[in-house]
């Protein structure tokens, strides 16, 4: 007669299964990945999503890389070791948070750039005839630094180059608060399940990093 101690182990067997492993749904930048369900998984692979999503990952990838190269300037240009400490912590989190949306957009079959973006994060490079022509006081995007003031940050160092790098950061940071309100006013947007975490995170973050910012400003 089987024991009742090995008939539990033969069910502990048998719900341990290599063909039924685990599932695990990658979470947003930072944070830990969870356990789904066979059926959420079903779901999620079934998800839609919206040519206002697509747009609004196009666009926030220029507008991340636009922090990145900031935060490249801060490193040579700025002085102040809080300053450089946050900068460097923005950089880490807006490269990772890039390479998830080309991997959301890469998964659904979408482009990585709209047409006409390409080349257009930061300064502006452009001359005519040999000669360089005065930058843009227009910025690509709401939110986003112009030509013009890329390049007065550029010309900037010291205490003035770190006034100018949050003052601007900041701006940079709400205009991408601003996109992601503006993504959740168009009807069925923002549901992707994946988008819809990276949503909350960029919310999340970069309130709580404009708060740092702030705090940094006046001691400059």
């Amino acid at each position: 007669m089987t024991s009742l101690p090995a008939i539990l182990l033969a069910g502990l067997i048998a719900a341990w299964s290599p063909q039924s492993p685990l599932i695990f749904q990658p979470g947003a930048p930072g944070a830990a990945a969870r356990v789904i369900t066979p059926g959420e998984a079903v779901a999620l692979s079934r998800s839609t999503f919206t040519a206002d999503d697509v747009a609004f990952m196009q666009h926030m990838i220029v507008h991340h890389a636009q922090a990145v190269e900031m935060v490249g300037l801060l490193e040579t240009r700025g002085s102040d070791p809080a300053v450089k400490l946050m900068g460097r912590r923005i950089a880490l989190s807006q490269q990772a948070e890039m390479e998830l949306m080309r991997d959301w957009l890469t998964q659904r079959g979408q482009p990585l750039e709209m047409a006409g973006m390409s080349g257009h994060a930061g300064m502006d490079h452009s001359a005519h005839a040999g000669h360089a022509m005065p930058a843009s006081d227009t910025p690509l995007m709401a939110g986003m630094l112009s030509p013009a003031q890329m390049q007065t940050l550029a010309a900037a160092s010291g205490p003035a180059f770190d006034r100018l790098f949050l003052q601007g950061m900041i701006r940079h940071h709400q205009g991408a608060l601003d996109m992601v309100d503006g993504l959740l006013a168009n009807p069925g947007a923002g549901e992707d399940p994946m988008l819809s975490e990276f949503t909350a995170s960029v919310v999340a973050d970069q309130s709580a990093e404009i708060l740092r910012m702030q705090s940094l400003l006046p001691d400059l």
